[in-house]
Formats: C-alpha cells, structure tokens, sequence
C-alpha cells in the first residue's frame, strides 16, 4: 500500500470514533495489516475450528430449528409440538412453567397463579407421557430447558424412554441444566452454589457412563447476556462455567474425551452484525485451544463448540413491534453466517407477551426462508477471510481471554458468583448501556428515534387457565392416590440417603421417578439436605 493511500485511511479514521459494544475500535477500512491470525489457511472440520466443527456445515445439512414452546398443560403444550413438527420443525425446546422450575409441585400453595403460566406444568412422570405422546424420540431430539430441578427432570426424560423401549445409551437431546447462569441471570436458583454444581456434575458423570449421545449441559451465556452483559461477557462468563464443570467433573476420575464432546452451549445474538459473528468465531477458536490445550483432550470432537443460537429477546421492542420481524430474521442470518448447530429464533411478539401461535410460525417460516432461498447453506464461512472479520476475530478472542484472566485473578468464577461480583459487574454493564440507549447515544429504531406518535403499546401476560391449573392438580392427586405410596416413600429415603453419602443421584433418582415421585418430594429432600440458597446483598 503506498503512503498517500495510507494517509487516506488515516484521515477516514479521523472523522468520528466507532465502538462496538464490546469495547472494540473499528476502523473505517481494513486491510491485510490488520489480521494477526491467518484463519484463511484453515480449513473448517480441523482444529482450531474458526471456520466451523463441520468440513461441510450447512452444504451437508442444515442447522437443527429448534423453537421455544410450552404452556399451561402437558396435553396442550403436545398440541403445540404436533403443530411445530408438522410445520417443519425439526427438534423440539421445552419451556417449564415457575413452579417446575423452582422445584414446586402444582398443588404448593406457593405455586398459586403460576401452573403452566410461562411453559408446561410438571408434576410427575404421567406429565412427560402425555407431553411426548406419539413423538418419535429416536427422530426428534428434546432440549429440555430446566435448572435448578433438572437433576429431576432430565431422570423423568429417561424413565420414559426406558419405558417406550428406547435404548438410553443411543438417545440424544439436550439438557439445558447450568445452574450457575442462573445465580447471574434468571434466578430460578434453588440450593447453594456447592451443592448445585455437584447435582450438575452428577447428570454429567451418569450420561458419560450410560448416555453418552445425550448432551448433559447447555452452558447458556445466552442468560447472562440478556441480562446486561456485552458480548466479551457473554463469552467469558460462559467459558468460566463450562470449565468450572469441567474441572469438577474431572475430579470424580471421568476422562476429558468421555464428556467434553458432550458440553454444548446456548448463546444471544442481537446486535453488531460483524461483532456477533466474530464473537463465535474467536470463542469457537479460544474454546478449543482451551480444551486441547489446557485439559489434553486428544479427540478433536471434545474440542467442538457445539451451540444452539437464536435471536435474543433483549433485542427487540414492545414499540413498533413489527420492527422485530425484521430484526429477528437479522438475528437469523447472524445464527446462520456464525456457524450454529441449532437455531431457536424470538418472535416479535416476545417482547411484551408469551408468543402467539401465528408469531412462532412467523419466526419458523424466517428460518426456512433462509435455508431455502437465500443460499445461505451454499457454502461454508462465507465471511471467513475478509479483513474486517478476520481482524475483529482476532479481537474479540484477546478480549475473551483477558476478561477470563480477570474472574481468575479475583479467585475463579465460583467464587465471585457466590459473593455475588459477576452479577454487580453485569448490573453495571446493563445500567450503562440503557443509559446510554436513554439518552440516544445508542441508537434503537421506533424506540429513541424514528418514533410514531402513539401510545405506549401495553404489556400483554399470558391468560391465565385456572380451569387447566386446577385439572393439574386434580392429576396430582389422582396419581398420588394410585401410586404405591410405600415403594414411593422407600425410594425417597435412598435419594436421602445417596445425598448425605455424597454419591451419585441420578440413579435414585430415575428410580423414585418410576414410581412417580414427583417433583416437588423429590426437591423436599434434597432441600432438607443441601438446604437453600441465600442471595447476597451487594451494596
């Protein structure tokens, strides 16, 4: 390049700074100067992986659509994967209401006016069979997105497929299952800290040794994100858990290439087109340096950054919501040009409301779109080895690192979530950043500029079927009355007793589970042992 052209550059770059959320100055042209890592020589398929876990990707098949879906009753929520199936779907990711989530069968009083209000009311077994009544599971893989009870219901997961006649030990699907996110983001939590990750690490060393096709873990910095985290966080919070995982995994003697191919993530898209994508894309290639380099992992599938990526909700609008239309098929494309193994996209409802049928489709139909018209699975990487994204790959890696190096230094991410520090460093995070969306130094269409005059669009909740929430548990009690009580009541007392030897409990707990045990006795027992978490109070 000769000066006069670099003195051209120079003086673009003059004009006006640009930052990215991240932090991260772009530049207003790039050139080859500006790539460190010379990613264009890989290939996708091979370690490190930049460009993809697959040589083919998309060429030899296409991302998994995966849509959120799940309300009020198991017979309802069945409806509702019939109708997704039908329409092309082709993986199914199930929402539980609040009360199976936080360990509370439908007929606690404390679970008043929540049954099945924000996903699928579960109470025992009886609710998984009807739920996946007359879906294949060999077909149709199932995330299950659960936390705090997931030890519960991912046992009942594979207590229905034993009895269906299904071999567990070739069944896939996934579990979301990080309890630690939610101590940052979404705070269905429900013992501490240590005994939380132990129930997790107990899913992961039962799948290693009995399921091992089926994913035991979603690390989600999909939920620290939208909680306020930048996208540096997003990665390194995440990246922090997944080894917190897997150093405690490592202790109970399992080998690193036995369920590291097995750890899969969850994470947001909204935002900079360019940023999201480099963000994969240097986490894809910092995730395997971390697994091969750092744990010795010898297969280069325990190396994959397996993800599941969608539109995030904390992008979109209750202003102006068929702006999201569009912006969900952005965040679609983004999924797309990062190299995501499943896409689950928003609909543009979800900003205000539980989506409606029609919105979902909306959202279904924007995927297939995508794969079908606009020749985005022609190719692999199709960004891979343009300056701009090579260099700002390069970036968003060093970025992760030092932020990784920061929870480190400060005594790893266990610690600093319990006393609370990675949820007071993304609190300030998401207060500058909707300061700064408040007063238009961040631009928000139909939000802070482009607006109609119009009146502010209501909250819609989601009706409330009280005629659905009294019918649960009205079969709560039905089964309680049917059930043996006694062989109930025995096995309770071995998930007691498998909890104050420190074993393993996922096999007690299939056990109690075929006896249809329900969720909240066996979450009683288990609070009577580990007791309950107590958030701390930063000030």
């Amino acid at each position: 390049m000769t000066v006069q052209a670099k003195d051209k550059i120079k003086n673009q770059q003059d004009i006006q700074p640009v930052y990215l959320e991240s932090g991260i100055e772009v530049r207003a042209v790039y050139t080859a100067d500006a790539v460190h890592h010379d990613t264009v020589k890989e290939l996708p398929g091979q370690y490190p992986f930049t460009r993809g876990i697959h040589p083919l990707m998309y060429r030899k098949r296409p991302f998994t659509i995966r849509q959120y879906a799940g309300f009020a009753t198991p017979e309802e929520t069945n409806k509702r994967f019939h109708f997704l199936i039908k329409n092309g779907q082709t993986g199914l990711n199930v929402a539980f209401d609040l009360p199976t989530q936080i360990g509370l069968d439908s007929d606690d009083p404390r679970a008043l006016g929540e049954v099945g209000r924000v996903g699928m009311s579960v109470d025992t077994l009886v609710d998984f069979e009807k739920a996946f009544e007359g879906i294949d599971l060999d077909k149709i893989t199932v995330s299950l997105t659960i936390n705090g009870s997931a030890i519960v219901l991912m046992a009942m997961y594979f207590a229905l497929a034993e009895k269906r006649g299904y071999d567990i030990s070739t069944l896939r699907g996934t579990a979301q299952n990080d309890i630690l996110k939610e101590f940052i983001g979404r705070g269905t939590w429900i013992f501490p800290v240590e005994a939380s990750v132990k129930m997790v690490v107990d899913t992961v060393e039962y799948c290693a040794h009995h399921v091992p096709k089926y994913s035991p873990v979603s690390v989600c910095g999909y939920h620290i994100r939208e909680s306020g985290a930048n996208p540096v966080q997003e990665m390194a919070y995440a990246f922090c858990i997944a080894k917190a995982y897997t150093d405690e995994t490592l202790k109970r003697g399992v080998d690193i290439d036995e369920f590291a191919s097995r750890l899969s993530f969850n994470f947001d898209i909204y935002g900079n087109l360019f940023e999201q994508v480099a963000k994969f894309r240097g986490g894809r290639r910092l995730w395997a340096k971390i697994i091969k380099e750092q744990y010795g992992a010898k297969k280069d599938k325990s190396c994959w950054m397996r993800m599941i990526a969608g539109g995030g909700g904390g992008g979109l609008t209750k202003e102006q919501p068929e702006n999201n239309i569009i912006r969900s098929a952005y965040y679609a494309l983004l999924s797309a040009l990062s190299g995501t193994q499943t896409m689950a996209l928003c609909s543009y409802d979800e900003a205000y409301t539980i989506p409606t049928e029609k919105a979902a489709e909306i959202s279904l139909r924007t995927m297939q779109i995508m794969i079908h018209e606009m020749g985005i699975c022609d190719t692999v990487d199709p960004l891979g080895g343009s300056y701009y994204v090579e260099a700002l790959t390069d970036k968003m890696e060093e970025a992760i690192i030092r932020e990784m190096d920061s929870i480190d230094s400060e005594g790893g991410i266990l610690k600093n979530i319990a006393n609370g520090h990675v949820q007071d460093k993304i609190s300030e995070q998401a207060y500058l950043r909707e300061k700064a969306i408040q007063e238009g130094r961040v631009k928000k269409v139909g939000l802070n500029c482009y607006k109609h005059d119009e009146p502010p669009k209501p909250v819609e909740f989601h009706p409330y079927n009280e005629a659905a929430a009294r019918q649960q548990m009205d079969n709560l009690k039905n089964i309680k009355a049917a059930r043996n009580n006694g062989e109930v009541e025995s096995r309770l007392e071995t998930i007691r007793k498998d909890a104050m030897e420190n074993k393993n409990l996922m096999p007690s707990i299939i056990n109690a589970v075929k006896s249809y045990a329900s969720v909240g006795e066996i979450i009683q027992i288990l609070k009577e042992v580990y007791g309950e978490y107590d958030e701390p109070i930063m000030f």
